[in-house]
């Protein structure tokens, strides 16, 4: 299989990478060049915001049996890539989100269910939702609905990461101490290892898979109590090589409503959580995604994807990198004792 990554040096573009180098695959990265692609690919240079930014796709005559986009901003970009290759490549796959769907949405929301309105293919960048819509539009009135794969990611973890969710929580059970562990301590998520989102993505594509799939693990595939003991077991105190400052980690279970009234952000300043009952937590942690199942999902122990973070955050100094267009996650270290009673 030929594959042409657009992007391919950060987070999910480069663990597809590796999965494609993995199955013997020859692998194209299109990229800026601020970051080196794993060894092994051939890389073409440009920026895609540019007026002339596909020159280098534009100047080959090279095809390609697959073309995957992660791209999340201004949905013309999709557009203007997606006609430049829809005859030179056989198949067209956009890692999209569940964000497309219309808020908000019912616990258990399928592939089927209502998805925003207002997106378009030829937008500038708007919202996150209408984007990743507007992404999806490009690709299905340049290639067809036959030959597009629209994969709706929802939360993805693991190695790589640039957003900041899971090496918060790693670097905050580094640093020790009590822990606001927000409840309750069995609440199911949802979410998927950027690794296992990748295989499954090149899987699907051998398989000729088309149209869109609901690509998360199933709700309950790990709970908040799993995910943050996986954290503790690995970085939280010094049997785990953590110096841990403050003593080893210790979770302190909080109720939500104790959290909320504290003004504390979900998502952001707790990240993966959100609270029980809430629309958010229904959009987050409750898809349905038996149709990706059924064609092959399988999901790795939450506490591979820990350790394999925490291992990685390791390799690279500690410090996760930070994607300048996403806000910075994590709970100011104050308000924390306070809610705790520090």
């Amino acid at each position: 299989m030929r594959l042409l990554m657009l992007g391919g040096t950060e987070f999910v573009g480069r663990a597809v990478v590796e999965a494609a180098l993995a199955r013997g695959w020859d692998v194209t990265v299109f990229h800026r060049g601020r970051h080196e692609p794993p060894a092994g690919v051939r890389s073409l240079y440009g920026d895609r915001t540019s007026p002339d930014g596909l020159a280098a796709l534009a100047g080959t005559d090279e095809e390609w049996d697959v073309v995957v986009d992660t791209w999340s901003a201004a949905p013309r970009v999709v557009r203007d890539s997606a006609r430049l290759l829809a005859d030179r490549a056989r198949r067209y796959v956009y890692v999209s989100s569940c964000s497309v769907y219309a808020w908000p949405p019912a616990a258990g929301y399928d592939e089927d269910s209502p998805v925003v309105e207002g997106a378009s293919a030829d937008a500038e960048q708007t919202d996150y939702a209408r984007d990743k819509r507007g992404g999806e539009l490009a690709v299905l009135e340049a290639f067809g609905a036959e030959r597009a794969l629209l994969v709706r990611a929802g939360l993805i973890l693991g190695p790589y990461e640039n957003i900041g969710r899971l090496p918060w929580w790693l670097d905050r059970m580094a640093r020790g101490g009590p822990v606001l562990a927000p409840g309750p301590r069995e609440l199911p998520l949802q979410y998927v290892d950027v690794r296992d989102l990748s295989e499954w993505t090149l899987g699907a594509v051998e398989a000729g898979a088309e149209g869109a799939y609901n690509v998360i693990s199933p709700s309950g595939h790990a709970t908040m109590g799993a995910l943050l003991d996986a954290c503790v077991q690995v970085a939280g105190g010094p049997a785990a090589g953590s110096p841990a400052a403050e003593g080893p980690a210790e979770l302190r279970w909080t109720d939500p409503e104790v959290v909320l009234a504290a003004g504390i952000e979900p998502w952001i300043q707790l990240p993966v959580w959100v609270p029980p009952g809430s629309e958010s937590y229904d959009a987050m942690h409750r898809a349905d995604v038996s149709r990706a199942v059924g064609d092959g999902l399988r999901c790795r122990p939450v506490a591979e994807t820990v350790a394999d973070t925490w291992s990685w955050l390791q390799g690279i100094g500690g410090t996760a990198p930070q994607r300048p267009d996403r806000p910075v996650v994590g709970l100011d270290p104050s308000v924390e004792a306070k809610v705790l009673g520090g």
